[in-house]
Parts: structure tokens; C-alpha cells; sequence
């Protein structure tokens, strides 16, 4: 299907840390999937602006302007990137929109807050101060029980529902942060999903387009040292 290209909007600078996990790779890896070309604006991520919340109440990113629409929400972002492809057929639409869903809920619900916790300890700075050891230990079993029920589901299965499709885009996003903070130890099939996702091609480029924009960021901060 011929589309318009897209614009993913991104912040113009982070530190190293979060690189890698904005979730404006989200919307990168469901154009590069669906083959929607796509250029990049960016928003100061900080001081936050009124141009900002204009087009995301919450101030976040990623937000998508395709024509006349502004989207926000990465999930929202990539089931209007599917539209169309073989990424949302229409025979496992329900099923695919299930479990995209339970990808942004039900797991990294908990998967994020038990991350946020762990980021906390790491840079108390920005996220606040760290929880006490008994609060991180209850998110940490909370994220192991719904992992341990997601393990189950994906014993047998290559992709979540069928083929490859926005689900699996935002679930193995969800699923790359515990895995890159080793929380997936004991979830083989789990960690060979994350590791077969991500090793698609359409991942990589826009993981590379990704950092790319980062590196880019920090020249120019350089430039005007």
C-alpha cells in the first residue's frame, strides 16, 4: 500500500541512558514494518511547552502528524500505522488489538513500574528517590507473575497472535527494557521472542535511525560548545 509520508515527533536531546527505549522507536519500527517513509521534528524535552501540550496533554513523545491527524499514545501510533498491512489483517484484527492492549497494560503495567523503581536507585536525581527494598520487592514479584503468564502463553508460539503484527511490536518493546536489566532470566521463551523480534531488519533500522538522531543531538550541542 502507497502512503504519505509521516512525521514522528521525538524529543531534540536526552541523556545516554534512556537511548535506546524512547518510545518513538515504537512508531519508527511500525513505519519501517509497514513501509511508510517518515521524517522527524523535535520538541525540547524540557523546559515543556505550550506548543507541546497542544499536540500531547501528557507532554510526551512519541506523537505522529500523518496529513491533517495528530496522534499520541505509541499504541495508537502503531495501529494507525498498520492500518492496511499485513501487520493488522482484518481475520486477527480483535485478537491482534487484544494483546497490543495487554502489551501496554497488563504487562508493562508492571514491567514499568518495577523498571522505574530500579531507574530510581540509578538516578535518583531525575526519578525521585528510591523506594524502600520491601515496595521494589512486591513490583518485582508483581512483574515476575504476569512474565511467568506470559511465558506460558508463548511456549510453542514464534509471534503473540499468528504471524507477525503490531502486537508484536509493542510487546517486544515492552519486553526489550526487563530483558536489557536482565529481569527475563528463567523466561527462555520470552528472551528468544525479544531476541527474534529485534533482530528483524525493519527493527534495526530504526534502531539505528534512532541512535542516529541522538548522536546527531550531541554534535550539535558540541558545535556549539
Amino acid at each position: 500500500m502507497s502512503r504519505d509520508p509521516v512525521t514522528i515527533v521525538t524529543y531534540e536531546w536526552l541523556p545516554e541512558f534512556p537511548r535506546g527505549f524512547v518510545r518513538d522507536i515504537r512508531a519508527r519500527w511500525a513505519a519501517e514494518e509497514a513501509g511508510v517513509a517518515y521524517a522527524v521534528e523535535t520538541l525540547p524535552v524540557m523546559p515543556k511547552s505550550v506548543a507541546h501540550r497542544q499536540i500531547q496533554p501528557f507532554e510526551q513523545v512519541p506523537i505522529l502528524r500523518d496529513g491533517d491527524l495528530t496522534l499520541f499514545e505509541s499504541g495508537a501510533i502503531v495501529l494507525h500505522l498498520a492500518e492496511g498491512t499485513p501487520l493488522l489483517p482484518e481475520a486477527r484484527r480483535a485478537e491482534i488489538t487484544q494483546w497490543l492492549i495487554a502489551a501496554l497494560n497488563s504487562v508493562e503495567g508492571a514491567t514499568g513500574r518495577w523498571a522505574l523503581m530500579q531507574m530510581a536507585e540509578r538516578h535518583p536525581a531525575i526519578f525521585g528517590p528510591p523506594s524502600p527494598p520491601e515496595v521494589v520487592e512486591h513490583a518485582r514479584q508483581g512483574m515476575v507473575a504476569r512474565l511467568d503468564a506470559l511465558e506460558r502463553v508463548m511456549q510453542g508460539r514464534d509471534w503473540i497472535a499468528g504471524d507477525f503484527s503490531a502486537a508484536d511490536i509493542l510487546l517486544a518493546d515492552v519486553l526489550r527494557v526487563p530483558a536489557a536489566m536482565e529481569a527475563l532470566a528463567g523466561h527462555p521463551a520470552l528472551t528468544a521472542y525479544v531476541a527474534r523480534a529485534t533482530a528483524r531488519p525493519a527493527f534495526q533500522r530504526a534502531l539505528a535511525d534512532h541512535m542516529a538522531h541522538w548522536q546527531a543531538a550531541d554534535a550539535r550541542m558540541a558545535a556549539q560548545a
